[in-house]
């Protein structure tokens, strides 16, 4: 099994570009199943979970060509509905969370749909009420086989209806936008997630034909339509390598350049970084972060302690809460990390504490953080990565950290992030990936 072994106290220098959005991939590449016609997609980010997504697609029966290190084409003119209910079918699904996001098209297109009960980041109970509530609302009937935790959604006729959802799930959303784009009548979904991934999904679905309007607000009106066709589509930059690199460089006291990073779709996070007293600049569409020795998080206009926390889009992504914990590690001053939406996900705290790092779990769901203002480095430790945005936290823990630190299961790391160690060591990192 690969670890990483990271030689901490490097600096980094340079300029890095962010990979093309992993979570605007897996909706987009699923809803190349809407057409019979050739979808092209660019600045595809070539890590595991969207390549397992993409063999996933071809073994369906969509022809798939490779026209560029990140740009593929699909075309989905036949499924294989047999190898749906193949044990292969079955295990590759259940090994990706994204793959949830096959039924909404396939409901559409094909009036049916399949899927295991799906994987992915262990961080706590992920619902998946509101896809299959939405599915149900469109007319659809669904089963759900506990022996072996397999879904079936069958829809022949789906109807456009009036939908208010539980919450604003992303997927959620943009499984039931993929269901409703050819349903007979208007579809109306009321609490929609608006995030900058579930707007890209809905502009390239209108350029397929499709139409939805109200894109970027919570309340999106889809009226269904015949038949789509083929397009391009180029993804947005990743968000949450933005925030990483971010951090990485305010921990480590870097000076470095995040280049085309689509500013203007970051939303508040680059406002949520600079209350942990991070600068950083926008350079056109670039972010320059210079090397800083020191960073003070705010106070509240009222002298309490800064409180961040995650919230549906235009709030805080979820994503990066792990990151502020870690950048906030070496800050001056205390701040409260309160993760909102996922019970497991600060859990990988106890290994930052067997750091050295100074952090009150307060509960599942909230964690306190007395910075030590870089003056006391944490120290190098063993550790596992227990899902893919604790795993380059604890990795910028690592960079920052006085010896050499070892960190295991960087599989769920690679799921998220292409040739992160590679990229890094090109800025001066000292991370090498060995087998043990």
């Amino acid at each position: 099994m690969a670890v990483f072994k990271v030689e901490g106290g490097h600096r980094l220098s340079g300029s890095i570009t962010p990979q093309g959005a992993k979570n605007e991939a897996l909706q987009i590449i699923c809803a190349t199943l809407l057409t019979a016609e050739r979808v092209t997609v660019y600045n595809v980010p070539q890590i595991l979970d969207v390549m397992q997504l993409i063999e996933l697609l071809r073994r369906m029966g969509v022809e798939v060509d490779r026209l560029a290190d990140d740009t593929y084409a699909f075309r989905a003119r036949e499924i294989d509905f047999d190898y749906l209910k193949s044990d292969d079918y079955r295990q590759r699904c259940a090994r990706l969370r994204g793959s949830v996001m096959l039924i909404g098209p396939m409901l559409a297109r094909f009036g049916v749909g399949y899927v295991p009960k799906p994987g992915g980041d262990k961080i706590g109970r992920r619902r998946l009420d509101t896809h299959f509530l939405g599915f149900q609302k469109l007319g659809a009937k669904f089963d759900f086989d506990a022996s072996d935790e397999f879904f079936t959604v069958e829809g022949r006729h789906l109807k456009g209806t009036y939908m208010l959802l539980d919450e604003a799930s992303v997927t959620g959303t943009a499984n039931i936008i993929m269901a409703a784009v050819m349903a007979r009548g208007t579809t109306t979904i009321y609490n929609a997630a608006c995030e900058p991934y579930v707007q890209q999904l809905c502009r390239m679905l209108n350029r397929m034909g499709a139409r939805i309007s109200g894109i970027a607000s919570n309340l999106l009106t889809i009226e269904g339509v015949d038949l789509l066709g083929g397009t391009k589509h180029t993804l947005l930059p990743d968000m949450i390598e933005v925030g990483s690199f971010i951090g990485m460089a305010a921990m480590n006291r870097s000076e470095l350049t995040i280049k085309n990073v689509s500013y203007d779709n970051l939303g508040i996070i680059p406002a949520q970084f600079k209350r942990l007293g991070i600068q950083l600049e926008q350079r056109d569409d670039d972010i320059y972060i210079p090397q800083q020795d020191h960073y003070s998080i705010e106070n509240f206009m009222d002298g309490s302690i800064m409180n961040i926390a995650d919230a549906p889009w235009p709030g805080l992504t979820p994503d990066l809460l792990s990151i502020f914990l870690v950048v906030a590690t070496q800050a001056k001053g205390s701040v409260l990390i309160h993760q909102k939406m996922f019970e497991s996900r600060l859990f990988f705290v106890d290994k930052l504490i067997d750091m050295g790092a100074q952090i009150i779990l307060c509960d599942p769901h909230r964690a306190t953080v007395i910075g030590h203002d870089h003056n006391i480095r944490l120290r190098a430790t063993r550790m596992t990565s227990p899902d893919i945005r604790a795993g380059v936290a604890l990795l910028i823990a690592a960079m920052s950290a006085e010896g050499t630190s070892t960190i295991q299961n960087i599989e769920q790391i690679d799921r998220g992030y292409k040739e992160i160690d590679t990229r890094l060591n090109a800025l001066g990192a000292k991370i090498t990936r060995i087998e043990e």
